[in-house]
């Protein structure tokens, strides 16, 4: 079986303060960048409007179905990085991956992720986006 993507804590490096690693490598193998992704429904219009919990849903449903339409899953993702339009949400966003994580990652080692506060997202409604790294398989 070829390795996919390896996370790691080296040492040295300082604990994580989550679900993160402090490093992705990922195997030989051609690296694509997903852009970030909002809480948008299939006919393009934003869902959820002032419903965090709801929008982090459907973010993670989004970014699982472009891994899908590209071959791949959760697992080739190297690097995530997370905007929130609200600091207060940052303890909401924690418990949502600490629910959804370890179905996606069950030995629980997950990819690193940066988190930002932002001032506002590209459509003013939406309180999370995130995109991604990922590795295409062979």
């Amino acid at each position: 079986m070829q390795e996919r993507v390896r996370y790691l804590d080296p040492v040295g490096a300082h604990p994580t303060i989550g679900q993160y690693s402090n490093v992705g490598i990922a195997a030989p193998g051609s690296l694509c960048f997903l852009a970030g992704q909002l809480a948008v429904g299939e006919g393009g219009e934003v869902v959820h409007a002032g419903d965090f919990d709801q929008q982090f849903d459907r973010v993670f449903a989004n970014i699982g179905l472009i891994l899908e339409g590209i071959g791949c899953d959760f697992t080739d993702i190297v690097k995530f990085t997370t905007y929130l339009v609200h600091s207060q949400d940052i303890a909401r966003f924690r418990a949502r991956r600490e629910s959804l994580f370890p179905a996606l990652y069950p030995d629980g080692v997950f990819p690193p992720n940066s988190l930002l506060v932002v001032d506002r997202l590209a459509r003013e409604e939406c309180l999370i986006e995130v995109e991604a790294v990922a590795r295409l398989r062979g």
